[in-house]
């Protein structure tokens, strides 16, 4: 007797397969990360073929397979038509979905995880559809906020607030046009600049030239490649308020927030050992911008 199981999840990836199925990464509730064959959807008269579209939240009942569980039932629950009728917003979505599915667990809940990607996707659709620099900047703002609170909840997040060697707070200082503290990748967040200089001595004492070639390399054919280097006082208010539960005011400092997601996203490839294919979509709509 085939075992059929419910779970309400959303859709996160989808892939072809066969002449008319398509095979779904979804985040569930109850179970985490799972794949599935939802049959038939690329048919046109299917009757689950919208359930089966990116972001779209469903109830399931999903019978189990030798390989590939297949959707035998789908009732949507929320979905999200906002996020495609812009580039900008579909690929921030895209970037957040490939975060989730680095992080999740499967065959274990992820109540957390699923209420939380969900937050930050609604609050991109409900961001404005204009293409002008300003609403590109807060959209860059709001997809630094989303990676930093996944980070967050899969206990990677940097350490932002204090001098990762010392403990002791660290304060953007903006009177001073020249003031910098300093971000390592690998040691997981912000320095003062004395002991970064000390962290970088260490290992370049282990590891020799070839660490000192690359650590404080910030750009590399137009997108920043990170292990330690230094952040001036912008860059570290912004990364401090990316732990509340909601940005603060003076969002839209274009130059910092397109900084800022580069750090992130550095950072969230080096810890999760993964690459984020949809951040060169994000680049891409960014260039569109004279930032």
């Amino acid at each position: 007797m085939t075992r059929t199981y419910k779970a309400t999840g959303i859709n996160l990836k989808s892939a072809p397969i066969g002449e008319s199925d398509r095979v779904l990464t979804i985040l569930t509730r109850e179970f985490g990360l799972i794949r599935a064959v939802a049959p038939g959807v690329r048919k046109q008269r299917s009757t689950i073929g919208g359930r089966s579209e990116l972001f779209v939240v469903n109830e399931l009942l999903i019978a189990k397979g030798r390989s590939l569980d297949k959707i035998t039932q789908a009732d949507t629950v929320q979905s999200h038509p906002g996020l495609s009728r812009n580039l900008g917003k579909l690929s921030a979505a895209q970037y957040l979905a490939e975060l989730a599915i680095a992080s999740a667990l499967s065959d274990e809940p992820q109540e957390e995880l699923f209420w939380l990607l969900g937050e930050h996707l609604s609050r991109l659709e409900r961001l404005s559809d204009r293409t002008e620099i300003q609403s590109a900047a807060v959209l860059v703002a709001h997809l630094s906020h989303g990676i930093f609170h996944l980070l967050a909840l899969a206990g990677l997040a940097p350490q932002v607030q204090v001098c990762c060697a010392t403990r002791q707070a660290l304060i953007p200082n903006f009177t001073d046009p020249n003031w910098q503290t300093g971000f390592s990748i690998p040691s997981g967040g912000t320095f003062s600049l004395p002991e970064l200089a000390n962290l970088e001595a260490e290992l370049s004492s282990e590891i020799g030239s070839l660490y000192k070639s690359a650590s404080r390399s910030r750009q590399t054919n137009g997108s920043k490649h990170l292990t330690n280097f230094e952040i001036n006082a912008k860059e570290l208010a912004a990364l401090q308020q990316l732990a509340s539960p909601e940005l603060g005011e003076g969002i839209a400092d274009r130059t910092t927030w397109v900084s800022v997601e580069n750090i992130l996203r550095q950072y969230a490839q080096y810890h999760l050992g993964c690459t984020i294919r949809s951040g060169s979509s994000i680049d891409t709509y960014l260039e569109s911008f004279e930032f």
